[in-house]
């Protein structure tokens, strides 16, 4: 799995609020809610993941002898208070929406109730592994709903911010409905199915291209793609061709092609011509570059013969839509309801839950936002995860989670599951809610 991060991998303002806690005695419990405050332009819906990476960060949360050594060196803060960090664990509960729940703004994807410096200290990494994975896994399922029952895998890794999201990515994009990923190491740490072909420097490494197809064929006799864009794509084409009934003789399975450059959705046509003129109706086209859902709309209308796409810097970067407006607020402490008013940024204060219902033909129909205690019709989507810092039950599989965003994505309303801009998907505050975050602005008064 992920490995364990350092509690130092933070915001410094977690700390000095830390030693200020610590120091006026403030351990009364808090309780914070993760929620994206709007969509983006270009969503109609998100996708929750990264609460499993949540979890594994909380259970393992304590700072090391070398951590506190550093932090004791560093001479900013107080000798006692350094003391008190080294015995510091998680001890908290946690209820939030399961991995691969669709969800709007204003719905807390995770609640953390603890005392005040635990639930403090962890906001930076929560935020972190929530937003980064719930912002690739929503721009993935755009991908699966353009694009359904195509193979689509994820070529994205070197593109990625760095190496974990490049790992998480894979994870992420198949909680939407992936297929797979080319990332090797994300099929060592969940099982997620991996593909590959071959790069151009395999091709160019050759003095013919022939030879290149040959030599990669005999070396992989299962389940063989073949990059064509090297040179002349149509050429290339015709190449496989030539040598599919070689291939054929010695026991070898040719797959597919792919196509990297150039005009893909023309190129398709034409190369779906000459293969199939060739006896090879068999054989996918496989295309990759600049592939994002946009480009599988078009591919669609125009009736391109593409049977797979790999995504890479689009999915991996969420080119459209890099990032979330996303927050970790204080919603309550030492039992009162707190809530942040600045202009733009209000919270609902108080404990929440989400209320979904559906409607006849299975579809959601709305969602009721309000207060932990007030039960309302539909069906909660915030439960229990973890209680005193240990999970409630074992981590789900990542089977179950695509399953759930799978049924999700079919439960869409039709004009929310396009790429196009739609109605709001109506999330209604309750008067409960309502009524206590007038009660919190009187008393402020």
């Amino acid at each position: 799995m992920i490995p364990t991060v350092s509690p130092l991998l933070t915001d410094l303002y977690q700390l000095t609020m830390l030693q200020a806690y610590w120091q006026h005695g403030m351990q009364d419990t808090a309780v914070f809610e993760f929620y994206v405050r709007r969509l983006p332009p270009q969503r109609n819906f998100l996708l929750a993941a990264g609460q499993e990476q949540a979890l594994a960060f909380l259970e393992a949360l304590a700072f090391t002898e070398e951590e506190i050594d550093w932090l004791r060196r560093g001479g900013r803060f107080d000798s006692a208070f350094i003391d008190w960090l080294a015995e510091l664990s998680f001890t908290g509960d946690v209820d939030g929406m399961r991995e691969g729940t669709v969800f709007f703004p204003d719905e807390p994807l995770l609640r953390v109730v603890a005392p005040l410096p635990q639930a403090q200290l962890v906001e930076s990494r929560l935020v972190n592994l929530l937003h980064f994975q719930s912002l690739i896994a929503s721009k993935a399922a755009r991908m699966v709903l353009a694009r359904p029952d195509t193979l689509l895998v994820d070529f994205g890794m070197r593109r990625a911010h760095g190496a974990e999201a490049g790992l998480l990515a894979a994870r992420a994009s198949f909680i939407a409905g992936f297929t797979g990923t080319a990332t090797v190491l994300a099929e060592r740490e969940f099982g997620i199915p991996t593909f590959g072909t071959m790069a151009h420097s395999f091709i160019e490494a050759h003095e013919k291209e022939r030879d290149a197809f040959l030599r990669f064929a005999e070396t992989w006799p299962k389940d063989v793609v073949l990059l064509i864009d090297t040179y002349d794509t149509e050429e290339a084409a015709r190449t496989v061709v030539r040598l599919a009934p070689e291939l054929e003789r010695a026991g070898i399975t040719l797959r597919g092609v792919r196509l990297d450059s150039g005009d893909m959705i023309a190129l398709s046509h034409s190369v779906r011509r000459i293969l199939d003129e060739g006896g090879l109706r068999d054989v996918r086209i496989m295309v990759s570059s600049g592939v994002d859902e946009f480009f599988m709309q078009r591919a669609e209308a125009a009736g391109a013969p593409i049977d797979g796409f790999g995504i890479g810097t689009h999915l991996t970067t969420s080119s459209d839509a890099p990032f979330l407006d996303c927050a970790y607020k204080l919603m309550e402490y030492a039992g009162t309801p707190r809530r942040k008013r600045s202009p733009g940024k209000e919270t609902w204060p108080g404990r929440k839950q989400v209320f979904r219902r559906f409607g006849a033909d299975g579809r959601m129909a709305g969602d009721i936002l309000t207060l932990e205690s007030d039960l309302q019709e539909g069906a909660p989507l915030v439960v229990p995860l973890m209680r005193a810092g240990k999970r409630v039950e074992a981590a789900e599989t990542l089977s179950a989670i695509r399953a759930r965003a799978a049924d999700g994505l079919a439960r869409l309303p039709e004009d929310l599951r396009g790429l196009g801009p739609a109605a709001a998907f109506p999330v209604t505050v309750a008067p409960a809610l309502r009524e206590l975050a007038r009660a919190f602005d009187r008393q402020q008064r």
